[in-house]
C-alpha cells in the first residue's frame, strides 16, 4: 500500500503508540508540523477507507490502530523507489547504498555484514 509523506507522519505517530484519539495523533506530530484538527482528522479517516487504520470508538471517541505494519509500509516504499530508480534490480541498489560517500565505515562494514548473511538488525523486526 503506497502512502503519501503526510499519511507517513500520521502512520509514524500510531506505530509509536496505539490505539491513539485524532487529538493525541495531533499532539505527536512534529513540531514543524501545523496541521488542524479536522485536517488530521481526515487523513485518518481516509486512511481507515485505504484499510491502513482500523476505527473503533469507545463511548463518543474514535481510537485510531494501525492494520499496516511499520515493516509492509517500508518494503512497499522499499519497492517503489527500486522500480524506479534501479529498474527493480537489488544488485545496483546495494552497489549505491555500499558506495555512497554518506554512510559512515561502520554503517557500511554492517549493511555488507548484513548482506552476507552474518548478522540481522533487530530494528528490521519492526
Amino acid at each position: 500500500m503506497k502512502l503519501t509523506e503526510p499519511e507517513w507522519l500520521i502512520m509514524n505517530t500510531l506505530w509509536d503508540k496505539h490505539p491513539a484519539k485524532a487529538r493525541d495523533v495531533v499532539e505527536r506530530l512534529p513540531s514543524s508540523v501545523n496541521w488542524a484538527y479536522t485536517t488530521v482528522k481526515t487523513m485518518l479517516d481516509r486512511l481507515v477507507e485505504k484499510k491502513a487504520v482500523s476505527k473503533s470508538k469507545r463511548g463518543n471517541t474514535g481510537l485510531y490502530e494501525p492494520r499496516l505494519s511499520r515493516r509492509q509500509a517500508r518494503r512497499t516504499a522499499l519497492r517503489m523507489v527500486l522500480d524506479r530508480a534501479f529498474d527493480g534490480a537489488f544488485g545496483p541498489m546495494m552497489y549505491f547504498l555500499v558506495e555512497d560517500e554518506s554512510l559512515s565505515a561502520g554503517e557500511r562494514k554492517e549493511l555488507i555484514k548484513i548482506l552476507s548473511g552474518k548478522s540481522r538488525s533487530k530494528g528490521e523486526q519492526k
